[in-house]
């Protein structure tokens, strides 16, 4: 790989991807809004784009790369005009797809969602609201895609993301609230997620790009966690107890279901990622340390 486009890379995991592509020596174009910032200086190109005006899409006229890393897409209109406008420029699509594609439920296999099946229903990214249209949008874009593509796509269908990084501060808000006696709702318990650190969700993109795999993975931490074990992992860290009651703030973890995942073809392919249990436990003390 000599040159890669990310659609986005000023944020979380896209600015740790450019990172280590630079670090390669790849030649990186950033195509953005504009609008956030980044680190870079002279050591990447830029392209001003907006997703949602498909006339933007003359910038990446007469531009070649070897590979797209698509981190900005969230609707399958947008899917579907970025394959329109890049086709003959790039030789492989990455996109960054979400453990969202899947019911709620735990221990999802990729198998559990074909995109190939899913008929989309082509829209903008405003017509998906809230948790279930991320859901649907994510499943549209990715058949979009692997329907029509003429190139080999990857859809990295990430669980949370987590790390020092996370500008959602998601995680944080609970190690937070426990830290400082705040009240917290927390609406059900039991439900279970997946997570990843933000590093290995950058490596992965980056190593995923260079292999010959093809089609959908899941990658991240194997086991799950429910939200009462991971309220009972913070409180024994920290040696204090949680406030939880319905009047308290509500966590940013609420989501409508379970969601997990089965990372065994992401392991099968050579992939290894930081068992959840340590990776927590310091991301947890990091945070707590303000």
């Amino acid at each position: 790989m000599k040159r890669a486009l990310i659609l986005g890379g000023t944020q979380f995991v896209g600015k740790r991807l450019v990172q280590l592509l630079l670090q390669e020596g790849v030649e990186v174009t950033i195509a953005t809004r504009g609008i956030t910032p980044d680190p870079f200086g002279n050591k990447v190109l830029r392209l001003k784009i907006d997703r949602e005006n498909a006339l933007t899409h003359h910038v990446f006229q007469d531009k070649q790369w070897d590979v797209v890393f698509d981190q900005t897409c969230y609707a399958p209109q947008e899917a579907m005009d970025t394959l329109k406008v890049l086709e003959g420029k790039v030789q492989k699509y990455v996109f960054t797809s979400s453990q969202a594609v899947y019911d709620f439920g735990t221990h999802h296999v990729e198998e559990n969602f074909n995109p190939l099946e899913f008929e989309p229903t082509i829209k903008g990214r405003r017509e998906y609201p809230g948790y279930v249209g991320y859901q649907e949008a994510k499943r549209a874009s990715e058949a979009v895609l692997f329907q029509n593509a003429s190139i080999p796509v990857v859809a990295v269908r990430f669980p949370i993301i987590i790390g020092k990084d996370d500008y959602t501060n998601r995680l944080k808000f609970h190690v937070d609230h426990i830290k400082e006696g705040k009240a917290m709702f927390i609406e059900n318990l039991v439900r279970r997620y997946s997570f990843i650190d933000s590093g290995e969700a950058a490596r992965f993109l980056l190593e995923i790009a260079k292999s010959d795999f093809q089609g959908p993975v899941n990658p991240g931490s194997e086991a799950d966690i429910s939200l009462g074990e991971l309220v009972t992992l913070i409180e024994n860290l920290m040696e204090k107890k949680a406030i939880l009651t319905p009047g308290g703030t509500p966590s940013p973890y609420n989501l409508p279901g379970s969601w997990s995942v089965n990372t065994e073809r992401a392991k099968s392919l050579g992939y290894h990622f930081t068992a959840l249990d340590p990776l927590l436990k310091k991301l947890i003390t990091d945070y707590s340390k303000g």
